[in-house]
């Protein structure tokens, strides 16, 4: 007869309830519906932008906002309410990417060395430190500069130096997991270490993880932005906040509409899904909830 040990219960609210909680106070909703309507604006973005957002000439150079171009026009004539729109599917996504990187390399290498302990966790920690010692951007830019320039290099650029943080948030977490009844019940019955790790102390993990996930967003969606904004992340023609700005930094006197709404639409993703990850971050949090 095979013995079974028990999976552990997730501390993850149900998601009706845990959608309600989240939006419990006023600057959750109000970053709610922002980050809403920023998605919506991407995901529909070739319906509702009037213009092919790398046309040029639909209107004069510089020219100011309109009833036919709401946010005016850049350099070369383009529509910037369109490139915004388009930009938004590029930004958000290259900052899904990025947090995709971080969260699943940082919790496999946090749960991992935490588990295993002695000479592989102190090893860990030790390359952990040397990464952490490095600035994340001045880190991103050293390795776009191996990789070369371009959107999907820069967003692995910034999940790369978003993995030691990660990772060490989670092996703190794991260390507190690892000495719990449940996991020498599991050891005690013959449980592999892999099964152990999926079965018993990633689901205890996933609030921690959704929660830095939630919060590394906005600073994912900035740091790609600022590398664009540099040259190194997408390129032209491509439609992207952080390359907008770039183009219209020299502008700023005379046309600055050029930079204030793709510096407006970059404000409002990060402001919104920061409001969002603050209160996820409170709801999801085991001392306040009364969850293990």
């Amino acid at each position: 007869m095979t013995t079974t040990t028990p999976a552990v219960t997730t501390a993850i609210l149900p998601p009706r309830r845990l959608i309600a909680r989240t939006l419990g106070t006023p600057g959750a909703v109000a970053g709610s519906i922002i980050l809403v309507l920023l998605v919506f604006g991407a995901l529909f973005a070739s319906l509702l932008s009037p213009f092919d957002p790398n046309a040029t000439r639909v209107c004069p150079r510089l020219a100011a906002p309109s009833l036919t171009n709401f946010f005016g026009c850049d350099l070369f004539g383009r529509d910037i309410f369109s490139r915004i729109l388009h930009g938004a599917q590029l930004s958000l996504a290259v900052g899904l990417l990025t947090v995709a990187i971080s969260l699943i390399a940082g919790t496999i290498i946090g749960m991992v060395i935490a588990f295993l302990g002695g000479r592989v966790d102190r090893i860990g920690v030790r390359m952990l430190d040397v990464m952490l010692g490095f600035p994340a951007i001045v880190l991103a830019i050293l390795i776009v500069a191996v990789l070369g320039v371009g959107a999907f290099n820069a967003a692995l650029a910034v999940g790369i130096s978003g993995i030691p943080r990660i990772a060490r948030v989670i092996r703190s977490a794991t260390l507190t997991l690892v000495g719990r009844e449940y996991v020498d019940s599991a050891r005690a019955v013959g449980a592999s270490q892999t099964r152990i790790l999926r079965r018993h102390l990633l689901p205890n993990l996933w609030p921690i993880v959704i929660v830095l996930g939630s919060l590394d967003l906005g600073t994912a969606i900035l740091s790609t932005a600022t590398l664009s904004f540099l040259g190194l992340g997408a390129q032209p023609p491509t439609a992207e906040w952080g390359a907008m700005l770039s183009a219209g930094r020299e502008f700023m006197r005379y046309a600055p509409w050029t930079m204030i709404f793709p510096g407006l639409a970059l404000f409002l993703a990060v402001m919104s899904v920061n409001l969002v990850g603050d209160r996820l971050s409170h709801v999801l949090d085991p001392r306040a909830s009364g969850h293990v």
